[in-house]
């Protein structure tokens, strides 16, 4: 008597990723639909041969939809949108890997493999005048104002100049990097009349000013790694008499007075006199025909 005798398989084993922690580095810069992990190296074996079917999710709240996988039965990771590190710069993938369809009713092994992701800061973002102001709360732009400055006609000042909001400064707001800026002045600078100190930005005079005539200087500061990082600041000087007295008032108490029920706007009128509005007047010794 010849019996025949088929073995079934049965689905007794669960699938195996080669690696099932596995860490990288992403620079904030890559570019999107770059392969993050490599499809052999999640690529989930099952000793009974099953098709295997994968999923991915991520367990940081705030950083769905950056990567995903190719397919459910092609398990590479790739960059699905652009990165920005002063959004996250961390986050935990977990990919699944089931011997069968998330549909399917029939009984299911299902292992996890953990990926972590570490987001490197690149060199995105030239450098920042300070101080600057965020746009509507985006990290990634600050606007600086214009400098001011002022110098006396026909004086030499030997001293660094006093500007306004403050000293030319710059950073590289890529503070992981935080790149060394030089300073110079690429513009307005008639007659070589002002330098600035590269390392520290500091505005000093090389000469005399003759001319009445402002100057609008144009600063650039520029990172010392790479040379097309670089912002442009505008710095306004005013030339300006040379001032030696203060302003002084012409009395020391000025009374005035006002009525009751009157309109905003209305005169002030000096006491005593209603029919005299109420001046105060100050005056400079340094401008005696103003």
């Amino acid at each position: 008597l010849e019996i025949l005798v088929t073995i079934l398989n049965e689905n007794d084993n669960p699938p195996v990723f080669p690696q099932p922690n596995i860490s990288r580095n992403v620079p904030e810069d890559t570019e999107v639909d770059t392969a993050i992990v490599a499809r052999e190296e999640v690529t989930a074996s099952d000793a009974d041969l099953d098709t295997i079917y994968y999923e991915l999710a991520t367990t940081v709240q705030n950083t769905d939809g950056y990567f995903a996988i190719r397919g459910v039965n092609n398990p590479e990771i790739y960059l699905q949108t652009a990165l920005d590190y002063d959004k996250f710069n961390s986050t935990t993938l977990l990919l699944y890997a089931r011997d069968r369809p998330v549909t399917s009713s029939e009984p299911t092994n299902t292992v996890t493999a953990t990926i972590t992701i570490t987001i490197k800061q690149s060199d995105t973002r030239a450098p920042w005048f300070l101080p600057c102001t965020q746009l509507y709360n985006d990290t990634s732009v600050c606007i600086s104002s214009p400098y001011h400055g002022r110098v006396n006609i026909s004086e030499m000042s030997m001293d660094p100049l006093l500007l306004e909001p403050g000293p030319i400064y710059a950073v590289d707001p890529d503070y992981t990097i935080s790149d060394r800026i030089v300073y110079s002045i690429v513009g307005g600078n008639t007659n070589e009349v002002f330098s600035v100190d590269a390392d520290t930005g500091n505005l000093t005079m090389n000469k005399i000013v003759t001319s009445p005539d402002s100057f609008l200087l144009q600063v650039m500061a520029t990172q010392v790694s790479n040379v097309r990082k670089y912002s442009v600041a505008t710095v306004e000087i005013k030339v300006i008499n040379k001032s030696n007295f203060p302003p002084y008032f012409e009395k020391g108490v000025y009374n005035g007075t006002v009525y009751v029920g009157l309109p905003q706007r209305s005169f002030v009128y000096q006491a005593g006199d209603p029919s005299t509005p109420l001046v105060i007047m100050a005056m400079d010794q340094d401008f005696p025909d103003v």
